[in-house]
Parts: C-alpha cells; structure tokens; sequence
C-alpha cells in the first residue's frame, strides 16, 4: 500500500447553490485557498440544480480561474453518444492545456421522465454497456474510428467515478479512478484496482462527504440536508432543493428515515479541524490515497466557504 505523506484536497461542485455564477465564484474561492481541482456533476431535471452540461460548466469555470485544475465528475457517459464525449474533453483541452481533469460516470436518468427526455431504455439493459461505451470513447480519442474528432486529443487525464465493480475496467483500460461510497467499499475497491492496474496507473483519489466547523454539530448540519433530502426522495420519488438544517422538518420523520439519515451520515466525514483531520488520515492510510475529493452538498453557503477555509489547516 502507498505510503501517505500528505493531504490534498478537491472538491465536487453539483451546482447545488441554484446560480450558475455561485459556481464559478466558488471555484474561484477554493483556488484561492490552494484546492487542486474543481469537478463538476452531471444530474438532469433535479429541481434546484442550475445546469446539467458538466463539460460546458467545466468551460464558463475554467475561463474565471488561472490555476486550479477544472474538470467533470462526471459526464455520464451512458447519456451521450462516444463521439459528442470526445469532442467535449479535445475541446476542453485546447481552450484550457494543462488545465482538465475528466471523470466518468455511469449513471442513468434519476427518473422515467428523464430517461425519457434522454432517450434512453430500460437502466437493466443500459448498464452493462457502460465498458463498451468507454472502448468506443477511447477509440475516437485515439483517431482509431472512421470520423475524426476535432480538436485532435492531446492526453487529458481521465478517470471512471467508480464503486466497487468498475474499478476493474478503470484498471483494465488503463485509466484513473476516483472511488465513491462507503470507505470499507473503498478501501476493498483499491485493493482490487491496485491488483490490476497498470505500473504507472495514476494515484486514487477518494470521495467523500466533508464538512468542518467550530463544533461536530455544527459540521453535521452542513451535511444533513443533503442526506434529509435523499432519504425523503425515496419515499417521494422526487428529489427536493436543499433546504438549511434549520428548516428541515426532523420532527415529522418516521423511526425509518430517522435511521436512513443517521446511516447516511455515518459515511460522512465531519467535525472539528482535529477531528477531521485525524478521521482522514487514517482513511488516507487505509485506502493509500492522498487526495480527497470533497462532495456533499450545502445550501448553507456561509458555513461551506467556512468548512473549505478549515479544511486546508489540516
């Protein structure tokens, strides 16, 4: 396992805020602070959420910011024919050289509405084509299909957002990986991706809901609307705004979503600065990785720029 000698630190920015030029200004604020790059989220139709055109998002960003790496995480790649992706990441490239990072995803329309919109079929049947999908990327990239891409690929980065199953065709095909879920997920995830990938095959970057403040709960509090949301989409199908802790109805929950939130929050990581930065070093050992990707969305957008400030005294 790599030997952890720092921290370094991302963040994933899913356009939560509600303003296109929250997103930019955000990225700016974490650049500021030294972050190494800056992601943004592919989600359609999700009530709240400004844009759903990571590649282009990635384009408005990039142009307000000198420094911090811009990228996506990710363009779904199952919504999109191979060729458009490609055009996207060359276009990328030569607007910002050096500069782009592209992580992709596998992810379908959150609803029937959307997948509809998306033209897309039945999920169970999508899936399973997601490796093809990305041979086929990886081909129009190489200038191995009869159509040309334009501009030509000049070696971005990539990476495959990755649970436990995909790690192995990240590996195979030899590109990045950043890992989602659980840490235990994770670290079984690394293990499996450091068994198959190539000797030169990039660091592992780990994602993870993060949030820092004077006191745990207020940490928790930047982190709960987000799981109050979830939890309650499943019950309605719909996955509302995020709303403060303050005006969420905790009381109205059933002994059921009570639970589903606590459980979504023990996969978080939040607190004080030492007590995050105790908790993710001793991920970062477990899992070999020295950079965080942090998630987590915050409508309080006082108490975000206030964790991100905290986090970087780790």
């Amino acid at each position: 396992m790599a030997t952890v000698v720092a921290m370094r630190f991302s963040i994933l920015d899913r356009g939560a805020a509600g303003r296109l030029d929250g997103v930019a200004e955000h990225a700016q604020h974490v650049e500021r602070l030294g972050f190494h790059r800056f992601f943004l989220a592919e989600h359609h139709g999700v009530p709240g959420i400004p844009a759903g055109q990571p590649g282009m998002l990635a384009a408005h960003v990039a142009a307000r910011t000198q420094r911090i790496r811009v990228g996506t995480a990710g363009i779904m790649v199952l919504n999109h024919p191979p060729f458009l992706v490609a055009e996207q990441i060359n276009l990328l490239e030569a607007l910002y050289p050096g500069r782009i990072d592209i992580g992709l995803g596998s992810s379908v329309g959150f609803t029937a509405p959307v997948r509809k919109a998306l033209r897309q079929g039945d999920p169970l049947e999508l899936k399973p084509q997601f490796e093809n999908e990305v041979e086929t990327l990886l081909r129009y990239l190489r200038s191995e299909e009869a159509v040309t891409v334009r501009p030509e690929y000049a070696g971005t980065p990539l990476y495959i957002l990755a649970g436990f199953r995909s790690v192995t065709v990240a590996a195979r095909l030899g590109l990045g990986v950043i890992l989602g879920g659980p840490v235990e997920m994770q670290e079984k995830a690394a293990r499996l991706y450091r068994e198959h990938a190539l000797a030169d095959a990039p660091p592992i970057i780990s994602s993870l809901n993060i949030a820092v403040a004077d006191t745990a709960d207020q940490a928790r509090d930047l982190l709960l609307p987000e799981s109050y949301a979830k939890v309650m989409a499943q019950s309605t199908g719909e996955f509302a705004p995020l709303r403060p802790a303050r005006e969420l109805d905790l009381e109205g929950l059933t002994n059921q979503q009570q639970r589903r939130i606590d459980e979504s929050l023990g996969h978080d990581v939040w607190g004080t600065v030492g007590e995050v930065g105790e908790e993710l070093r001793g991920i970062g050992k477990r899992l070999g990785v020295e950079e965080f990707l942090i998630t987590g969305d915050m409508p309080d957008l006082a108490g975000r720029a206030r964790s991100e400030e905290m986090v970087v005294e780790i």
